[in-house]
């Protein structure tokens, strides 16, 4: 087996390394980031650690593509009342519509397939 490449590898580290904020329709959103490994993607996109800071809410949202996520800090409230905490691991499904908010912050372990489209 040969060895892995330097160029072919990306480590980063969620306690250490730099988030960049979210983009939204342009927009930047001082209160949302991301960090993500994978040049390949558009921030936010496929796989990426999400950073929501207190009193966060996210635009409501429809995927276009299943989203999966695992709360890694914090604990964040659905606008239908569900509430996800440290530890939950979340399947939604493409076409679902929500936003979120956090009281007191959360970090996420994300995947989301495809753009999510406002509504």
């Amino acid at each position: 087996m040969k060895p892995i490449k330097p160029e072919d590898r990306r480590i980063a580290n969620i306690f250490n390394d730099q988030f960049k904020h979210y983009l939204e329709n342009g927009v930047v959103s001082e209160k949302e980031t991301v960090l993500q490994i994978n040049a390949h993607e558009r921030l936010g996109i496929g796989f990426h650690v999400y950073r929501m800071t207190p009193g966060t809410q996210t635009t409501p949202h429809q995927h276009k593509g299943d989203e999966e996520f695992l709360v890694l800090e914090g604990e964040l409230v659905d606008n239908d009342g569900q509430v996800y905490r440290k530890g939950d691991l979340v399947w939604l499904k493409d076409g679902t519509q929500h936003t979120s908010y956090s009281k007191d912050g959360a970090l996420l372990a994300v995947y989301i397939a495809g753009p999510e489209k406002a509504v």
